[in-house]
Parts: structure tokens; C-alpha cells; sequence
């Protein structure tokens, strides 16, 4: 089967399955809960709940593991898996997914076992990359950074199963925080700082990448120490690392911005970057508001900008150069993914006005409804590729 000759084809064919079917049941939730046209059974978890555990842990989890799990050998210099290593990665992320929108939708002890899938997966994937890690003898420290992060992902996904059998919030908003801070945040992060510029170096003439460790370096406990203040509810304090986060991302993006002609598939990685510092600055006016008189003007726009500005837009992106390059395609930004992005961009800046509109349920609907409408067209041209042989003939 061509679908599980690599770990990235396996894995992106499932990240793009769940992106459409979590989002497909998260409209149909938010519309219910506004029109009231289905009468849908409520969750026995509320539904915003399990739509942050669903996307942070299981939509984007498969397309991580996916890279990594191609990526880490290659960095490091170390043996490749076989299919019989990482299908079992894919049947437990796909798995739990779809036992976790069943057990949305119906009998909760589904979600149980969608927790169970989800676990079994991710615990197998991770202990890959942490072999590769203990094998490496040149300590590759991106590839550090990530294993990092993939760990604590983990973590915060027992936080979850553990409230689906415990029932303390403290333990789901544990899960909630450390799959944004503690995990996607520093994947994403840690795989800009790697591969945009070398990705940039590759197309525009005369760049010159800026990969300096010390702004790896520095990430990591400015972005802690922001779950730390989540985590501990001290809101009024954010301002401190997010200024830092704010400051940091904003100079690596100055320092790597493509300034000669660049093609769009290059450029599309520096323009998705860019809601990063969008993000931390919406978190610094939030937590400003928040010291004064301790109100939560912006709601969740912050997270919003971060979520689906900043890792919605780069994983179009992303995914779109990977899918390319390791098909053996040209290294083009189809018109399918531009519209991908461009729609994306609409539905960030949708959901950012969200937190401010008098109906918020109702445009958060349409948000999600427009993340299905950027999502589908590109999700059945990659699943065509993911299914049929490279373009070159060659393996993999």
C-alpha cells in the first residue's frame, strides 16, 4: 500500500482525515448549540473542552509524529523505521480520534477508550524518537527540543484521561494549557527555527539563513515559564514572558524574512510565522487589561490567533512543502493551498472578532464552518497524493 511506504504519508493521511472530521463535528456543535436545528445530545465532557483536547492532541499530533518520525533519523544519521514501527502510531492517533468524536456524539465510555487509543499511539511514536535521541552521539539539540515537547504532551494527555476518571477540571485544564504551551507551541517553534531558512536558502538567491541556538535557548523558559503563570491563574503576570516571546519571535522573523524574489511556497512559511508575534502581543494586551481591573476583554482571541493563525496557517504550509518535496512534485504552492491559506487567514481574523461580536456563537460557527471550507478541497488533493507513488519513481 503506497499510503504506509513512509511515516509522513501514513501519518499526513490521517492528520487530514481528523482535521476534517473534528472540525466537521465542532461546526455541528456550535451550530446546534446556537440554533438548536439537531438537538444533539450534550457531551458528558463540555463540548469546548473536548474540542481543545481533539485539536491539540489528536488533529495535529498525527502530522508531528508524522515529520518527526521521518525527520529524526535523517538529522541524526541513525536507521530509518519500517512500516510495522510507526502503523501502529497511526492506528492509535486515527483510532482515538474517531472513538473520541463517537464518544462526543454518543456512550462517553467512548471517550474512555479514545483516550486509551490515543495513549497506546503516542507512547509508541514517542518511544521512537527517544531511542533515536538516546542514540545520538552528536546531541542534535532541535531534534531535543522536540522529544522535549512530545514528552510533555504526553503528559498533559494523562492529565485528560486521568479527569475522564477523576472529574477534577484542574486536571483538564492542566491538559488544555500544556498541549498549547508545553507542546505544539515548542514543536512549532523549534521546526521553523530548523527548517524555514534552510527551506528559504534553498530557493531565493543570495539569502542568508540566521539559526542561532540561543534563540532556541531562550524560548524554552520564556514559553515555561508562560505555563507556569496559565497553570497557576496568575494572568496579570503573562505580560512578562510574553513580552520576551513577543521580542524573540519577532527578531528571528526580521532576521529570516525572504528580501529578494522568493517563490510562495517559501514565502507562505514567513507569512504564517508572522501570527506568532500577532499572537503574544493580543496575549500582553490581554494580560495588561487584566492587571488593571481584571477583565478578560479579549477571551480567547489570543489563543485564537495562536491556534489558528499560527499553527493553522503553517501546517497548510508546511504540510503542503513536505507533501511536495518527498513525492517527488514540483516545489509549487498550488492553487488549492493558496486558497487553503488565504481562507485560513479569514477565518483567524473571523475568530479573533469573535470575542468581541454581541452573537459570539454564532461567528464562532461561521469560523468553524470556514475552516472546513479552506480545509476540504486541500485535504482530498493531499490524501491523492499520500495514495499514490511518488512522481519520480522513486521509493518512499
Amino acid at each position: 500500500m503506497n499510503i504506509a511506504n513512509a511515516p509522513h504519508r501514513l501519518l499526513f493521511a490521517i492528520g487530514a482525515g481528523n482535521v476534517l472530521l473534528a472540525m466537521a463535528w465542532w461546526a455541528l456543535w456550535l451550530v446546534d448549540l446556537r440554533w438548536q436545528l439537531f438537538e444533539l445530545q450534550q457531551p458528558a465532557v463540555y463540548g469546548g473542552w473536548i474540542h481543545a483536547i481533539v485539536m491539540q492532541y489528536q488533529v495535529l499530533a498525527p502530522f508531528m509524529f508524522g515529520f518527526l518520525l521521518t525527520v529524526f533519523p535523517r538529522w541524526m544519521g541513525l536507521d530509518e523505521l519500517t512500516r510495522w514501527h510507526y502503523v501502529p502510531v497511526g492506528i492509535g492517533l486515527f483510532g482515538g480520534q474517531l472513538l473520541t468524536i463517537a464518544g462526543a456524539l454518543g456512550p462517553a465510555h467512548l471517550l474512555h477508550l479514545g483516550a486509551l487509543f490515543t495513549i497506546a499511539g503516542w507512547a509508541t511514536g514517542l518511544f521512537y524518537l527517544l531511542r533515536w535521541l538516546w542514540q545520538d552521539a552528536g546531541r542534535t539539540w532541535h531534534a531535543v527540543s522536540c522529544g522535549a515537547a512530545m514528552l510533555a504532551g504526553l503528559g498533559g494527555f494523562i492529565c485528560y484521561a486521568m479527569y475522564l476518571h477523576g472529574a477534577d477540571p484542574r486536571l483538564m485544564f492542566a491538559a488544555i494549557k500544556i498541549g498549547s504551551f508545553g507542546l505544539l507551541l515548542p514543536v512549532y517553534f523549534t521546526v521553523a527555527h530548523r527548517m524555514f531558512p534552510f527551506f528559504a536558502a534553498n530557493v531565493v538567491p543570495g539569502y542568508r539563513p540566521w539559526r542561532d541556538l540561543r534563540v532556541l535557548a531562550a524560548f524554552w523558559p520564556l514559553t515555561l515559564v508562560h505555563l507556569m503563570l496559565e497553570l497557576a491563574h496568575a494572568y496579570a503576570w503573562l505580560w512578562i514572558p510574553d513580552t520576551g516571546l513577543l521580542a524573540l519571535s519577532a527578531m528571528w522573523l526580521w532576521r529570516n524574512w525572504p528580501r529578494g524574489p522568493a517563490p510562495a511556497l517559501a514565502r507562505v512559511l514567513f507569512l504564517g510565522y508572522a501570527w506568532l508575534p500577532v499572537a503574544m502581543a493580543l496575549y500582553i494586551v490581554q494580560s495588561v487589561i487584566y492587571a488593571l481591573d481584571g477583565g478578560f476583554v479579549l477571551g480567547r482571541a489570543p489563543a485564537h490567533a495562536l491556534f489558528i493563525g499560527f499553527f493553522g496557517s503553517l501546517l497548510v504550509a508546511m504540510v503542503t512543502r513536505v507533501t511536495q518535496g518527498h513525492s517527488g512534485r514540483p516545489l509549487v504552492f498550488g492553487k488549492v493551498a493558496a486558497f487553503a491559506f488565504v481562507v485560513i487567514q479569514l477565518v483567524t481574523a473571523t475568530r479573533i472578532a469573535a470575542e468581541l461580536m454581541p452573537d459570539q456563537w454564532a461567528w464562532q460557527a461561521v469560523a468553524a464552518i470556514g475552516w472546513l471550507l479552506a480545509f476540504a478541497p486541500w485535504v482530498l488533493a493531499s490524501l491523492r497524493i499520500y495514495v499514490t507513488p511518488r512522481a519520480d519513481g522513486r521509493p518512499g
